[in-house]
């Protein structure tokens, strides 16, 4: 098997940050539409000079362990919805009558949900757009930004506006 690892790069200068052919410009998504399409590994390396086949092998198996990545992430998927929103009611019931945001999000359940990471930004933005504009800080910890403009903070309508505008742009289905 093909060690990617020698054949792939994340740069954030190069090909805007995305994997790609180390010492090239040709992403692994181009190499991976081109194998959709039903062309060779031999015809890529032709249409590509700079690759090689080993390039397009180590494309494929870059694809292949972020697809068992995938697959361990929804095997979990259950597991981690049903861990969310245990935290969430119980942060709820014991944040009734709390209206201090900075006691709300330093709760142990609030913070354990940050901890969870990524996997329940689609969990934050559901909760978001059905209950509550309490998550921006746990949405802010996970995703390290804050989409929401400056002229915009304070105004809980626009701020969920702007963070459910984000997870769409980004892919985030809840």
């Amino acid at each position: 098997m093909t060690n990617w690892q020698e054949h792939i790069s994340i740069n954030p200068q190069t090909c805007h940050g995305k994997p790609h052919i180390t010492g090239t410009q040709v992403m692994v998504s181009v190499i991976l539409d081109n194998i959709a399409e039903g062309l060779t590994f031999e015809e890529i390396v032709k249409d590509y000079p700079p690759l090689t086949l080993q390039d397009v092998q180590a494309a494929v198996a870059y694809a292949a362990q972020l697809t068992r990545k995938q697959e361990l992430q929804i095997s979990n998927q259950a597991e981690i919805e049903s861990t969310f929103m245990t935290l969430a009611q119980q942060w709820r019931e014991e944040n009734r009558g709390v209206s201090s945001t900075n006691q709300m999000s330093m709760h142990p359940a609030y913070q354990q949900i940050i901890g969870m990471g990524e996997t329940v930004i689609p969990l934050l933005l559901r909760e978001l757009e059905k209950k509550s504009g309490r998550w921006f800080w746990a949405l802010k910890s996970i995703a390290r930004v804050d989409p929401v403009p400056s002229q915009y903070r304070g105004n809980t309508k626009e701020m969920t506006r702007a963070w459910l505008e984000w997870g769409r742009q980004r892919g985030y289905q809840w």
